[in-house]
């Protein structure tokens, strides 16, 4: 039972016995003692001043008299600023906390609650490689997959490879055009980007050819639709979902191609599925659910012979679920996809890491399912994140303005090489162990970077910044945890190492030292850490956990260099520091880990 959910009930037990007044534990509103007032903990009294009619003064101290006198194993003392009541708990209290947890590998980790949830995530499309925005969307959906089994929460991982569709066939056509055969193999070039190119040469052709009919008198909106490269691709589509074989083949070959390039990126960052879905698999069912629909009068259908969904009614609009031609738009696969997954695994909770561009359509897809009546519908959750935009604005594949993921991997890598060497630290590492702790450090920092900003905001990719390796970092508590490493290392082979020094007895008859400020802090801090599992879980937010490591390396660097192990002042103060080493160790690891990012036993 973590400190806020003892003092809870301590307080409701003492509302109840003393004043008569009823409140469940959850509803008693506590926090953290400001640090510039006295304590540990705050309750807040407002809320129970009107009921009980006294001032919060009045109340405050009576309260903090029953508290103390019925709870003197957790707390020492008390006292009231206004309408708080600030309460310190007692350093046995701290020290039974840390004997119990200090050599818990899993401490933090909660129990298994029986519920399952499906994250889903990257869900590239396959005509392109992954960028600087599939790099956020992987490390953040990892992340928070991490944070719900860390919670209790049996995890399925998932993602959907775009695989079929109109920016497909852009990629096709301009092989079939511009090629002349060329394969990744014969080339040197990595399957996504190679594929990635024709994308981009499409493009360029689309440019000039929508140029030439604008010049000779069309406007500019039917020159786009009109240029030959276009209606080439339209009608690779329709022949794709035609079956023709030689376009099937064509577009087997490709995708074969990106998936070999994408395994790569995944491994290297760490990414991994248990299971992957395809477009191209779920479309289909996707159409039968359109025909039920209209079945049901949930969708209709324009003279045109597209079909719709009329969401007026739900502060929305019309939404097509059907081209005229009969072929699938995006939302079609997406209805077909939520009904796989839900047969497949019946997860309570199926999350969707996807930006915040796709807002209205995912609202569109709850309500689509919600009034055909899948059962799955109301599990639907989109997790929105804000795009990752660059200095001179937002990234777009067609304009060239595109972070590449591998390139960036590479950038990070040799700057961390660069920095380690500059450090002048290298010695005794084998030149693999240093590449391995060049990976550690250089994607650590990348990931650490993008992950410490909430998912909700957009945020600026500054690649100087992005390589700064000091300051709100990874490498920054990689080397708080490194440290600690170095220091138990050191202390395991000194004559007088933990196995000969007594732990610190919380039932001791002898009156132990006072914990000083800064062991008392880091102990609080580390009592936290399940605590902030939690907080990080329930908003999917994993730049909580980002913050509250970097604030324990900090207080730890801040513990470390005003308090000596080695030298304590007595055998129990250096066993009480030892057990504070163990467990900040652990939760750095554990933290870091639930990040995606690994720690170096040695820098």
């Amino acid at each position: 039972m973590d400190m806020i959910t003892r003092i809870r009930k301590a307080a409701r037990q003492a509302l109840q016995h003393n004043f008569q007044y009823t409140v469940e534990a959850e509803d008693i509103p506590v926090s953290e003692t400001k640090p510039e007032f006295d304590g540990d903990y705050t309750v807040l009294l407002f809320s129970f001043v009107k009921g009980l009619k006294r001032s919060p003064e009045a109340l405050g101290n009576e309260l903090g008299r029953a508290l103390v006198a019925a709870n003197p194993d957790l707390f020492s003392g008390f006292n009231v600023i206004k309408g708080f009541l600030n309460l310190v708990v007692t350093d046995d209290c701290w020290r039974g906390f840390l004997q119990d947890q200090h050599a818990r590998a899993d401490f933090g980790r909660h129990a298994d609650n029986g519920r399952r949830v499906m994250v889903e995530y990257s869900s590239p499309n396959t005509n392109k490689p992954l960028h600087m925005g599939h790099l956020r969307n992987n490390f953040l959906g990892w992340s928070v997959a991490a944070l719900y089994k860390a919670n209790g929460y049996s995890v399925i991982k998932t993602s959907i490879a775009n695989d079929r569709g109109i920016h497909i066939c852009k990629s096709m056509v301009a092989w079939q055009l511009f090629a002349n055969g060329t394969t990744p193999e014969s080339t040197g070039v990595k399957g996504d980007h190679f594929v990635g190119d024709f994308y981009v040469l499409f493009g360029e052709e689309h440019k000039r050819q929508t140029e030439e009919l604008v010049a000779a008198g069309m406007d500019k909106d039917m020159a786009e639709k009109q240029a030959p490269i276009m209606k080439a691709a339209q009608q690779m589509l329709l022949d794709w979902e035609a079956g023709k074989p030689e376009v099937v083949a064509l577009w087997k070959r490709m995708n074969g191609w990106v998936y070999a390039g994408f395994d790569i990126t995944y491994k290297r960052i760490g990414s991994d599925f248990d299971k992957t879905y395809y477009e191209s698999d779920t479309y289909l069912l996707g159409k039968r659910l359109v025909e039920f629909g209209l079945q049901k009068g949930v969708f209709f259908r324009k003279e045109d012979g597209s079909v719709w969904i009329d969401l007026t009614g739900d502060g929305l609009d019309q939404k097509i679920v059907q081209r005229k031609d009969g072929t699938a738009v995006y939302i079609t696969q997406d209805i077909g996809l939520v009904v796989n997954k839900f047969e497949e695994y019946k997860a309570d909770l199926s999350i969707h890491v996807v930006g915040d561009e796709q807002n209205y359509h995912f609202k569109v897809l709850k309500l689509v399912c919600q009034k055909l009546g899948l059962p799955s519908a109301d599990g639907i959750y989109h997790l929105s994140y804000g795009m990752v935009e660059l200095p001179t604005g937002r990234m777009k594949t067609r304009e060239g303005t595109v972070v590449d993921a591998d390139d960036l991997l590479d950038e990070m890598i040799r700057e961390a090489e660069k920095k380690t060497k500059e450090q002048g630290k290298t010695e005794g590492f084998t030149d693999a162990e240093l590449q391995d702790l060049y990976d550690i450090i250089g994607l650590g920092g990348l990931k650490f970077f993008l992950l410490r900003v909430d998912p909700k905001k957009r945020m600026l990719f500054n690649p100087e910044e992005s390589i700064d390796l000091h300051g709100f970092t990874a490498t920054f508590i990689q080397y708080a945890y490194a440290r600690i490493r170095s220091i138990l290392r050191k202390e395991a082979s000194s004559p007088s190492s933990p196995s000969s020094t007594p732990a610190p007895d919380p039932g001791a008859t002898s009156t132990p030292a006072p914990l000083f400020p800064l062991e008392r802090a880091l102990i609080i801090a580390l009592e936290k850490y399940p605590a902030m599992i939690g907080q990080a879980c329930t908003e999917m937010n994993p730049s909580v956990i980002a913050g509250y490591v970097f604030a324990l390396a900090k207080s730890f660097n801040s513990f470390y260099a005003e308090h000596s192990i080695a030298n304590a002042e007595t055998p129990e103060k250096r066993a009480l520091r030892l057990q504070i080493c163990r467990l900040t160790a652990t939760v750095l690891h554990s933290g870091m880990g639930l990040l995606g990012i690994r720690v170096p036993e040695r820098m």
